[in-house]
């Protein structure tokens, strides 16, 4: 995956994320022509805690303080008790709600 032209000599950059249960939870690789996006970094981290620890995902370009999607998993009558400040229903599979630990 190193193209053909590339300088033997540069490395690739990897960035490796390791739960507390010793399981990968990112990975991302950089040329070492591109610099890492520490904001992005940052992000993921806070995504992987808060997702961690409540049912839920968060979108593309999520940011702290944003609305975070209910797992599909979840029923509305649980919903109703595990986000008590409300949810909105966009689909019958899609369910936004306030980011819970805001």
């Amino acid at each position: 995956m190193i193209h053909p032209n590339a300088d033997n000599t540069m490395t690739v950059r990897s960035v490796f994320i390791i739960g507390p249960d010793k399981k990968v939870k990112l990975m991302l690789t950089y040329p070492a022509s591109t610099g890492r996006n520490f904001q992005e970094l940052l992000r993921v981290i806070d995504s992987l805690q808060l997702t961690a620890n409540y049912k839920v995902a968060t979108p593309a370009d999520w940011k702290q303080g944003e609305d975070v999607i209910i797992v599909p998993a979840v029923t509305n009558e649980q919903a109703d008790t595990l986000f008590p400040n409300g949810y909105q229903i966009i689909k019958p599979y899609l369910r936004t709600t306030k980011q819970p630990n805001r």
